[in-house]
């Protein structure tokens, strides 16, 4: 009876050491010919759920979201998704904790594996979601401005109005076809105004004149910037 009771002792002892609690875990993702440097926070918010945020270093993702977070010990799973590809990162982590608290697994990307390990080094630090911010009144309505690419000129309407929850927009290019860009981060800070749409993978960072008349930035998509200037009423051409 002593040796089934020191068995079940330490199968429990086991079992919980494999147990993930609420932490950061550092390491890398060892990719042929390169190793990614990652950063994971997992904590559990008001309700009991899992949240986490990831850093890769190299990147030039910080602080992302995690979902889709599957914990059924010791086996582990979550994702990140920036914007689809080939603009953004769509990857998944598949990992074991170990009783020493590592956790080892394989990155999954566009197809291809590469396996990782992370140490647990401290507490959970995870980055919140940005929220939208109320806009100025003299920003509300519809904007209209004008760019070109390749040859071609795209119309831009831009819509921005307030909600208790915060500032919402909706843009619209009108080129060789119609794109209706779903802008889910909308912010700003005295003059400036930032808008990201993580599905599309693009932003549009801009000040506006004191009169609220003109809104004067870039529009970007990964590597490409583009000036854009929006105007109320009809649209008018970038310098």
């Amino acid at each position: 009876m002593r040796i089934v009771a020191a068995f079940l002792i330490f199968s429990a002892a086991v079992c919980n050491a494999a147990e993930l609690t609420p932490g950061r875990w550092e390491g890398v993702v060892h990719i042929p010919d390169r190793e990614l440097t990652v950063v994971v926070d997992l904590d559990r918010d008001a309700s009991g759920s899992w949240v986490g945020s990831i850093t890769l270093v190299g990147l030039h993702i910080k602080g992302a979201s995690l979902s889709d977070i599957v914990m059924k010990p010791p086996e582990i799973a979550f994702s990140v998704q920036t914007a689809p590809p080939p603009r953004g990162l769509q990857a998944t982590f598949k990992d074991k904790v170990d009783p020493s608290g590592m956790l080892s697994g394989n990155f999954t990307q566009a197809g291809n594996t590469a396996p990782f390990s992370l140490k647990k080094t401290g507490p959970p630090d995870v980055e919140a979601p940005p929220r939208n911010t109320p806009v100025a009144k003299e920003l509300e309505g519809e904007w209209k401005g004008e760019y070109e690419l390749n040859g071609y000129k795209r119309q831009v309407t831009l819509q921005l109005a307030n909600r208790p929850e915060g500032a919402t927009a909706e843009m619209v290019v009108v080129g060789k076809r119609t794109t209706k860009i779903p802008l889910d981060t909308v912010t700003q800070e005295g003059d400036f105004l930032s808008l990201q749409s993580h599905e599309m993978g693009m932003n549009y960072e801009g000040r506006f004149g004191k009169e609220g008349e003109e809104i004067k930035g870039i529009f970007g998509q990964g590597a490409i910037e583009i000036p854009l200037v929006f105007h109320r009423g009809m649209a008018t051409k970038t310098p």
